[in-house]
């Protein structure tokens, strides 16, 4: 059994958990992070996927995630044009500094920019995976991500591939 490797603490949205449980590397988030949130809201757009017939994976029935509900309001004003997940994965980072919001839409990692929220994307947890050890190469990872319809950039398929040494 390999060591748990703990980082800080990560509130998930749905596309990081669409696309690593399709890539079958979702449990690598339960070996770098201390603790994995799912927001409600992430959990039912989640729900509604699997109705439509998405491969996702049920949350719920998997005993490491950890299912929470923002407590406040606090700053929900300048989250409201984004999505319900977005909007609670943002929330639930402004309640806490040592949880990191995993956010792969352009707009959610604007704010959380401008918010001072410590983010990172599908993609930086993948890096994160391969510096560990947890995963061997990222290039056939990022192939097939594209297949799934994940939006990536050449400029950024490169730049990952480089800072993944794999160029």
């Amino acid at each position: 059994m390999k060591r748990k490797l703990v980082l800080r603490d990560l509130v998930c949205d749905t596309s990081a958990i669409q696309y690593l449980h399709q890539l079958g590397i979702l449990d690598i988030l339960n070996k770098i992070a201390g603790k994995v949130y799912v927001p409600t809201a992430v959990v039912n757009e989640l729900k509604i996927g699997i109705i439509n017939g998405v491969d996702l994976p049920v949350v719920t029935e998997i005993a490491w995630f950890n299912v929470i509900h923002p407590q406040g309001e606090k700053d929900v004003s300048l989250l409201s044009d984004m999505g319900p997940g977005e909007t609670e994965v943002m929330m639930i980072a402004l309640e806490s500094d040592e949880i990191i919001a995993i956010l792969d839409d352009g707009l959610a990692r604007q704010r959380a920019s401008l918010l001072e929220i410590d983010f990172t994307g599908t993609l930086g947890i993948m890096l994160d995976a391969k510096r560990l050890g947890l995963i061997e190469h990222i290039k056939p990872l990022l192939t097939k991500l594209n297949t799934l319809g994940f939006h990536l950039s050449t400029t950024t398929y490169r730049m990952i591939l480089n800072k993944a040494n794999e160029v």
